[in-house]
């Protein structure tokens, strides 16, 4: 049986609390520091609370320690290992190597050992199998790939390792390859691999040939679309994916709650299609709750990326930021006085509208995307403040759905695990067994003084019913061919089968749910450092090694490395490759070099931003495009 596993992120306790809530397997957190996401830190105390919620589900914990350290800070992080540890996490995702040497006994290997999982993290950048081998044979008993792969690659990747392999499934898109870029670093001495990026990849450029001449203006040329795998999850199980994930630990509730509810049923329905050979790695039930809609949240439109092998249109140009859902077209502006607008709108769909007083809508003009609140919305006509640039026409977005964002927090989701009941009735006691999905088994007795029931098919009705009441965590299931009567039926109090149900209920809360097991972790003797190969120049192990600390660096020269070039952060390199990817803006815009239109436009190419020129590459060999500092 294959286990399959939701992984959501979360900025804090309470996110991840709705992440598991809604159906998530597994959250990955920042713990107090050296997450790569210097805004998301959380206490240990916070990660002690979600971890003991997750657990009774069945549900795993991560906690994100994947940013490069330095030399200084060793101690600290092993300290934060050993407290995050104790507060019950699961695993930590990592990228620098210095964490497994941490993990050993501390910086100096004479302290405890930190015993839970570590898990390869996409910075660092694993797209090739002999990478992953790399990895696996360091004792990573997980490998998260880089997001740039088809499933051709995921395939031949399976193929050559046993770890664990997760794959990132929804949310933004990194333009570079995961763990490599140095762009905010070189612009503005903030290190993405230091969890600090400034996201310059969403910064609009204009694109100059040699001769000075603008191709074209003022757009997000290195921005993509959103990730949304959500119609090829089937694929990626059964190219061996296991743990399909989620980004956006700096998301809201309300976004983190709405993705991972419309991946967990996309889950459960493959699940039901094929229960000989798959199962969700976490146990419980989602009840209640809204119906998911993907669009009604914060995206930049979404993408595929590379998953079928081939190029489409990756990139967000137009902006960087959340445009929503497409409502219509601008019928109509009438200027109602100093201070008002009616906008009427004609439908995008044959459908009524369904807007509401405090929408927030989006147009795009030539130079950027204007948000306006809607103030009063009835029908197909927004009264608002004035907004300029509004004209008949233009395509008119919603990405604030006020309704919806009511209906996520009016319609929580609830999980319950499942347990059957089996129940023995005399006349003076009750005593039912429960047995867990994942396994538990307890037995409570409760005493009555009963008389021989009357009407015994609506005593039967009822301690179905009210043994099928939630308890706890617990949806109890009790079938009237699990009732045991002897000596005839007893007429029993509602009362007194609350009580049975109670009991049952705390009984199972004594007891640790049964969590499946995770992968070991299986350590090579001599792991061969040269199979890195998007990392080696020769016999020299390159700055994108990411190499920050004496004890990083042991690790590679353990594994056979022989020259180490320190990371991009401790010696600037001003011949440095800032940023290599499979996105391409001369195929974004038509202008491939392999084409009779691209081989017109001369290089090199500038992108040009505040005075700050960047040049890009263009490596047809491998298909790739370089980005390299220019000033």
């Amino acid at each position: 049986m294959f286990e399959l596993e939701l992984l959501a992120p979360a900025r804090n306790a309470d996110i991840g609390i709705a992440a598991i809530g809604c159906g998530a397997d597994a959250v990955y957190i920042a713990g107090p520091g050296f997450g790569a996401r210097q805004a998301a830190g959380n206490s240990i105390d916070d990660i002690r609370r979600l971890c003991e919620y997750a657990h009774r589900f069945g549900a795993r914990i991560f906690i994100t320690l994947n940013t490069i350290l330095y030399d200084s800070e060793l101690e600290e992080a092993y300290r934060m290992m050993l407290d995050v540890q104790d507060a019950g996490a699961d695993a930590f995702i990592v990228q620098d190597l210095a964490v497994l040497a941490l993990a050993d006994g501390g910086p100096d290997g004479k302290g405890r050992k930190v015993t839970i999982p570590m898990h390869a993290s996409t910075q660092c950048a694993i797209r090739t199998p002999e990478a992953a081998s790399f990895y696996e044979s360091l004792g990573f008993s997980r490998l998260v790939l880089e997001r740039q792969l088809s499933l051709d690659d995921i395939r031949k990747i399976r193929k050559s390792v046993s770890a664990e392999l997760e794959f990132f499934v929804h949310g933004a898109l990194c333009v570079c390859y995961s763990g490599q870029c140095y762009l905010s670093e070189n612009i503005s001495g903030r290190s993405a691999n230091r969890g600090a990026c400034i996201q310059a990849c969403r910064s609009r450029y204009d694109l100059v040939d040699a001769s000075g001449k603008v191709l074209v203006r003022n757009k997000a040329l290195l921005s993509l679309k959103d990730y949304n795998l959500l119609d090829r999850i089937g694929e990626l199980a059964e190219a061996g994916i296991c743990s399909f994930k989620i980004e956006g630990r700096l998301k809201n509730i309300s976004y983190v709650r709405n993705v991972v509810r419309e991946y967990s049923m996309a889950l459960d329905r493959l699940v039901a299609a094929n229960p000989d050979r798959f199962r969700r790695s976490s146990f419980g039930k989602v009840e209640k709750g809204f119906v998911p809609d993907p669009a009604k949240t914060f995206n930049r439109g979404y993408t595929s990326l590379f998953i079928d092998g081939k190029r489409g249109a990756w990139a967000s140009m137009d902006t960087p930021k959340s445009m929503g859902e497409e409502i219509g077209t601008v019928a109509s502006v009438r200027q109602r006085g100093r201070d008002s607008m009616e906008i009427r709108i004609t439908p995008a769909t044959d459908g009524p509208l369904r807007l509401s007083n405090g929408d927030g809508f989006a147009f795009a003009t030539s130079g950027s995307i204007v948000g306006f609140r809607g103030d009063v919305c009835s029908g197909n006509t927004i009264s608002c403040r004035p907004v300029k640039e509004i004209r008949p026409g233009m395509k008119l977005f919603r990405n604030i759905s006020v309704e919806f964002e009511k209906i996520l927090d009016r319609q929580p989701c609830e999980r319950l695990v499942g347990a059957d009941v089996s129940l023995s009735l005399t006349m003076d006691s009750m005593t039912a067994t429960a047995t867990t999905e994942d396994g538990r088994s307890v037995t409570a007795r409760v005493k009555v003084n009963a008389s021989p029931a009357t009407d015994e098919a609506r005593m039967i009705s009822m301690f179905i019913g009210q043994i099928g009441k939630k308890a706890s965590d617990y949806r109890f299931t009790l079938e009237s061919s699990a009732i045991s009567a002897p000596d005839g039926l007893p007429h029993v109090p509602a009362s007194a089968i609350n009580e049975l149900r109670r009991s049952l209920a705390e009984a199972l809360d004594a007891i640790p749910c049964n969590r499946i097991a995770m992968a070991p972790a299986v350590r090579s003797a001599v792991p061969d450092v040269k199979a890195v190969r998007t990392v080696m120049d020769g016999d020299t192990l390159t700055y994108k090694a990411n190499v920050s600390n004496a004890l990083s660096e042991r690790m590679y020269r353990g594994s056979g490395a022989g020259n180490i070039e320190p990371a991009y952060e401790l010696a600037h390199q001003n011949e440095a490759e800032l940023m290599r990817s499979k996105y391409c803006i001369r195929h974004e815009l038509g202008l491939c070099l392999k084409t009779p239109a691209g081989k017109g436009v001369k290089g090199p190419l500038y992108l040009m931003n505040n005075g700050r020129r960047l040049q890009l590459g263009f490596d047809c060999a491998t298909c790739e495009m370089t980005v390299f500092s220019a000033d």
